[in-house]
């Protein structure tokens, strides 16, 4: 068998169905697109993200200076190697506040770089997993500090903002 003597398998072709060729038939008058409307008239598209009239997302969204998300939070990293080098059996933000580690205001995120060589209760805001996994391997606690329900004002003319 030669390729010149390759065919489509018998059903596999089908000859195209031609529409809008008058009255007669059923592909005549609309075609099969209904009577009326967007889909009925010309090629029945619309340009790639048209809403309906409605303002497109794209243009909708904030230009060239960024985008301030109000709920975003911001955590100060502390290590186990700096709650290693404390010397207290119990560390909060409190302590870690005293100790000049963290500033005032700050939410306390635990990351694992470093080694707990004792057994430490740790409260902090937030904790990876290695970090929890390393004070609890060391015998310590963790436990996290829920944050407060409004972490930071909305900002200025936000459509966020309570009017």
């Amino acid at each position: 068998m030669r390729v010149d003597e390759l065919s489509p398998a018998p059903g596999a072709k089908h000859r195209k169905k031609r529409v809008a060729r008058g009255i007669g038939g059923k592909g005549g008058k609309t075609a099969g697109r209904g009577t009326k409307g967007q889909h009925s008239r010309g090629r029945g598209k619309v340009a790639r993200g048209f809403e309906g009239g409605q303002m497109p997302l794209k243009q909708r969204v904030p230009k060239l200076k960024g985008f301030n998300n109000p709920f975003r939070v911001e955590y100060q990293a502390v290590n186990l190697d700096t709650i290693n080098e404390l010397d207290e059996s119990s560390v909060d933000p409190d302590v870690l506040l005293k100790r000049g580690v963290l500033h005032k205001g700050s939410f306390v995120k635990v990351l694992a770089r470093g080694e707990i060589s004792r057994k430490v209760d740790v409260s902090a805001h937030a904790v990876s997993k290695a970090a929890q996994s390393a004070i609890e391997a060391a015998g310590g606690s963790v436990t996290i500090i829920p944050l407060p329900y409004k972490v930071r004002p909305a900002a200025k003319g936000n459509q966020f903002t309570n009017r």
